[in-house]
């Protein structure tokens, strides 16, 4: 059932091509929000902050604080508003390109440093605003601008690489599962810590694989979300190499742990007493 976004859209004309995944995406975000607004969360308190690309044109059509980056460093810049008002609840959206090429060092970084950010990565298997060069998760074969011959090139697992750097939510959704989607970006906002949510999102224009994601996509059940060992066992399920397995959606990894936040306001509240112990101390000693 379609839920109201009134609000929440912009005068901005859309330019995603007809059939885009992004559509799905721009949608469940829209009723996530007004979801989190319904339980007390405030619209004002949302920024969104984007990079360069097709997904990162999804800031226009959002009517909430928003700020666009460069391409692929949309984290850094998140990090930097997070820090300045924890009050905020910062969401970064990218590609797959910016996030698993230009940008994989920011990405590692802050799902290590456990900053309290949501990042929703579009993962569309190529940088389709540049008309479809290979990326890092581009199957092995993808015939594109950079690759008219096939990619030579063996795609990577990016939850792998964040579960092994030490991120305390992960999950991973599907473009056409909107109200899937919804709930999974409902609970990474909530999340208190870095969240990581990789959207599988076809591209009409350069990488059409809705028939693929139709057969093989399926909704994980409920697990032990702190275990470590059923978190890599389900995220191995589908290696982005082998087209033949079947592709759990969901949350596969979920813990709580100190925020980046935290620890620099720790260190910034024990300094400004330590300061103050001294100047006591030296006004003491003068008297």
């Amino acid at each position: 059932m379609k839920k109201n976004n009134t609000g929440l859209n912009t005068y901005c004309e859309n330019t995603w091509c007809p059939g885009c995944g992004n559509f799905g995406i721009l949608q469940a975000f829209k009723q996530a929000i007004i979801s989190l607004e319904k339980k007390g969360m405030p619209r004002e308190n949302v920024v969104v902050v984007s990079g360069i690309g097709c997904n990162s044109k999804i800031t226009d059509y959002l009517n909430l604080n928003s700020f666009t980056s460069l391409h692929g460093r949309p984290i850094t810049s998140a990090q930097g508003i997070k820090l300045a008002n924890i009050n905020l609840k910062v969401i970064v959206f990218s590609g797959d390109g910016g996030s698993y090429n230009e940008g994989i060092s920011h990405l590692i970084h802050a799902a290590k440093r456990n900053n309290d950010i949501t990042v929703l990565v579009s993962d569309n298997r190529n940088f389709a605003l540049t008309t479809g060069q290979f990326t890092a998760t581009s199957p092995k074969g993808f015939k594109g601008v950079s690759s008219p011959e096939g990619n030579i090139e063996t795609p990577f697992n990016p939850l792998e690489i964040i579960l092994s750097s030490k991120a305390t939510f992960i999950a991973r959704g599907y473009s056409a599962k909107i109200e899937h989607l919804e709930n999974l970006i409902i609970e990474g906002i909530k999340h208190k810590g870095f969240s990581f949510i990789e959207i599988l999102q076809p591209c009409v224009s350069f990488f059409n694989n809705y028939q693929f994601y139709q057969e093989r996509v399926y909704e994980l059940k409920k697990h032990d979300f702190t275990s470590l060992k059923e978190a890599q066992e389900k995220i191995k399920e589908w290696d982005y190499i082998d087209e033949t397995k079947k592709i759990p959606i969901g949350i596969f990894y979920k813990i709580k742990k100190p925020t980046y936040e935290e620890a620099v306001l720790n260190r910034l509240n024990l300094s400004k007493k330590e300061k103050q112990v001294n100047l006591k101390k030296a006004l003491n000693d003068h008297l």
